[in-house]
C-alpha cells in the first residue's frame, strides 16, 4: 500500500524519483513500471494488478450515461505506462506534465491503491480547500464516521 508524502522535482526531461518506498510496492507486485492518468488537476499512479481492477470495473459499467462515457474516455484514454529505469525515475509524458501543471517542485501522496502526483502549487491549493470542507458539519460528521 501507498502511505505518505513527500516533496521532490521534476527534471526538464519530465522524470522524477519516487521514495524507495513507493518504488518497493510497485516492484512487490512484479513489474517495475504503473500505469499514470489524470483527475483532480494532478496525476494517479497505480500498479497494473490495480489499475486492471480499475479496467474491470469500468467494462462493467453501462455506457448509457454520457458523464460516464465522457469519463471512460478521459480516464483510460489519458493513460500511460511509465517505467521505472535504473535510477529508480519514471519519464512522465508531456500531456500529462501539462495537465497537472508539473513544472519542478512537485509532491507524492500516498493513497493506499495508488500514488498521487501534485503540482506544489496544486497540492497546497488542495489542502486549503480540505481544511475548509473541514469545517462543513456535513464533511466533519463523514471524518468522525472513520473513528478520527
Amino acid at each position: 500500500m501507498f502511505r505518505g508524502s513527500s516533496f521532490h522535482t521534476i527534471d526538464q526531461k519530465g522524470r522524477m524519483i519516487i521514495p524507495t518506498r513507493f518504488r518497493d510496492v510497485v516492484r512487490a507486485s512484479g513489474t517495475t513500471g504503473v500505469m499514470v492518468t489524470r483527475m483532480d488537476r494532478s496525476l494517479f499512479a497505480y500498479t497494473y494488478d490495480e489499475w486492471g481492477k480499475i479496467e474491470a470495473k469500468i467494462i462493467s459499467l453501462a455506457e448509457k450515461n454520457d458523464s460516464m462515457r465522457r469519463f471512460r474516455r478521459v480516464f483510460v484514454g489519458g493513460a500511460f505506462e511509465c517505467s521505472l529505469d535504473k535510477q529508480g525515475r519514471f519519464l512522465i509524458p508531456p500531456a500529462l506534465r501539462e495537465y497537472a501543471g508539473l513544472k519542478k517542485d512537485i509532491v507524492l501522496v500516498g493513497v493506499l491503491n495508488h500514488f498521487e502526483i501534485w503540482s506544489r502549487t496544486n497540492w497546497d491549493n488542495e489542502n486549503m480547500m480540505m481544511e475548509e470542507d473541514m469545517q462543513r458539519e456535513e464533511v466533519s460528521n463523514e471524518i468522525a464516521k472513520l473513528g478520527l
